[in-house]
């Protein structure tokens, strides 16, 4: 497209030169018209041609520090991972301050039962999702890779389905009735998540406790466009009932009239218009301070004031008021996006291992009720 516009704009400077030189000038100012004119258009041509490795609009609307590159949802910005040589290890559920403290989590673990689904591809299977494994995936009830490769040391479930972008509507059905006609009877809870999403599932278990499983509802990150009750982020993770995901399954997917038939669309997008039209609910996941707890970027990208753009799409899509800085985000966050296989083990040991001395990391239950679902955004 670059290309074809920079010989068109060539193309007419010179033409313009040319016409410059039809005037009654001397021939020596024809020619210097003419020379300026060709200059003027390979100058042209050379920054078009240069910039058309680029995306205008991160060139022009965003500062460096402030760009979040390429597709809203499943642009990753970390496409050449730095591969991680050796295993990382595990602390000792035995060690001084650690021993017992799992107890209340366990518990929970056997009441709220949660299959995670992970979205990855063949190239991603060792850069990114093997880490999944490694780190908070194995706090599921049941972890299933999703992909179009059969892979032993995850293992993958090879699904019907080619790969890239604009596949991902079609890789998101088959693996939600994979799980449908595999595990429904030993879950109550289904999150979709990518490869790199970084979940902490005893505060999503914390989360879903309040809930009947039977009850048709699902939970996220959710935005305002594209669905009159909103949608949830994909990148940020979803989460749906077993009962939303029956009807997903049994009433949505077999109608046109309710789910897009064919592999296009934004998977998130058209998630959330297919559990509409089944009746569905969108839930509030805020917590009693009306903070998030899905996020569809990084840590750093919802703590550090002023990170974005306030024209950024973010602003305009979050379905609630979300705040810069330590306001944004819930003491009992759930999930985060765009996270690099390093991050997912550095996120770990400060959850999960790092301790201050004298402070109680546990949570009241008061502090984890939801504001009211019915609160309308402001």
């Amino acid at each position: 497209m670059y290309f074809n516009l920079s010989i068109k704009i060539f193309c007419i400077l010179n033409l313009v030169s040319l016409l410059g030189g039809l005037r009654p000038v001397t021939g020596r100012n024809f020619f210097v018209v003419l020379a300026i004119g060709i200059c003027l258009g390979f100058t042209f041509t050379y920054v078009l041609l240069h910039a058309s490795s680029y995306n205008i609009s991160e060139l022009v609307l965003f500062p460096e520090r402030q760009r979040f590159r390429g597709d809203a949802h499943h642009y990753s910005q970390l496409n050449d991972v730095e591969d991680i040589p050796a295993p990382v290890g595990h602390h000792s559920d035995d060690e001084e301050f650690h021993k017992g403290e799992d107890l209340v989590a366990k518990e929970l673990a056997e009441r709220v039962r949660v299959l995670c689904w992970i979205m990855t591809s063949p190239a991603n299977h060792q850069k990114k999702a093997r880490h999944v494994k490694e780190t908070w995936g194995r706090r599921c009830n049941i972890l299933v890779f999703m992909s179009s490769a059969n892979d032993t040391s995850l293992p993958s479930v090879s699904l019907p389905v080619a790969e890239g972008r604009n596949n991902l509507w079609a890789k998101t059905k088959e693996a939600f009735k994979y799980v449908y006609n595999n595990y429904m009877d030993q879950i109550d809870w289904v999150m979709k998540a990518d490869d790199d999403t970084y979940v902490i599932v005893e505060n999503l278990r914390y989360m879903l406790a309040d809930y009947n499983t039977s009850e048709p509802v699902y939970f996220g990150c959710r935005f305002r466009p594209y669905v009159k009750q909103g949608y949830m982020s994909g990148g940020a993770g979803y989460v749906l009932s077993k009962e939303a995901l029956k009807r997903f399954v049994e009433d949505a997917l077999p109608d046109e009239k309710n789910c897009r038939s064919d592999a296009g669309g934004a998977e998130d997008v058209e998630m959330g218009k297919c559990l509409e039209a089944v009746g569905v609910q969108a839930m509030d996941t805020r917590d009693s301070l009306g903070r998030g707890r899905f996020f569809p970027f990084v840590p750093e990208h919802h703590l550090i004031p002023g990170h974005s753009d306030p024209n950024f799409w973010y602003w305009k899509w979050i379905y609630y008021p979300s705040s810069e800085g330590l306001e944004c985000c819930s003491d009992n966050a759930i999930s985060f996006h765009y996270v690099p296989p390093n991050m997912m083990y550095v996120l770990d040991y400060l959850i999960y291992h790092l301790r201050p001395y004298g402070i109680s990391n546990y949570a009241s239950k008061s502090h984890a009720t939801n504001v009211k679902n019915t609160q309308k955004p402001s």
